[in-house]
């Protein structure tokens, strides 16, 4: 299923800088995504965009946030208005004068269902931890001891099995480590370090 755009400019330069607090954002959340293991994989994926820019990006609070954020609202339309999906929450952050930064990284977190390619390291990091962060929860939910003890061989070999999380797009994995320029085995260990109990 494809959600295309149809527009490749997102958001007002005017309101670079502007993002919400954490309490809006965790309230906005709240408010629209019902579905608990999406509240989960965004809040996940929204703590690796945190880790990253402040560890391989060398980013300040501020600027983590910011990735911290598009991470933590990047699927937030799809429980309520899957139809809608991307669409509405980019309406949402524009209407209240978010950051085009943050629109934008929501905007194309997947090139092939949206139309929009990733440009900033954002973008691309955001589209990278999406997909694959989801499988490797997915193999940490069959392993006693979760995400704790995980090896890098048993999520290669999950990744292989295209029936073990049929719904994880093997090629969006694929193309958004070859896009940021890293090897799903980093992308991977990175996942597994940066998770509770690991």
């Amino acid at each position: 299923m494809t959600y295309m755009l149809n527009r490749n400019n997102f958001g007002n330069r005017a309101n670079a800088g502007n993002v919400l607090s954490r309490h809006e954002a965790e309230a906005l959340l709240n408010d629209w995504v019902k579905n608990e293991r999406l509240v989960l994989h965004m809040k996940q994926v929204g703590a690796l965009m945190r880790a990253w820019a402040l560890e391989k990006e060398g980013l300040d609070e501020a600027g983590a946030w910011k990735w911290e954020m598009a991470g933590l609202l990047h699927d937030a339309d799809w429980d309520q208005w899957p139809e809608l999906h991307c669409s509405k929450i980019i309406e949402e952050l524009e209407h209240r004068e978010i950051d085009p930064e943050i629109i934008r990284a929501i905007a194309s977190h997947g090139p092939a269902h949206f139309g929009v390619e990733p440009e900033t390291k954002m973008d691309k990091m955001l589209y990278a931890f999406d997909e694959l962060s989801g499988l490797v929860h997915a193999y940490s939910l069959m392993r006693p001891e979760g995400y704790a003890g995980m090896e890098l061989k048993g999520v290669k070999k999950r990744l292989k099995e295209k029936s073990f999380a049929a719904g994880v797009n093997r090629d969006d994995i694929e193309d958004a480590c070859r896009r940021v320029g890293i090897t799903v085995d980093e992308l991977i260990l990175f996942i597994i370090a940066h998770q509770p109990g690991a």
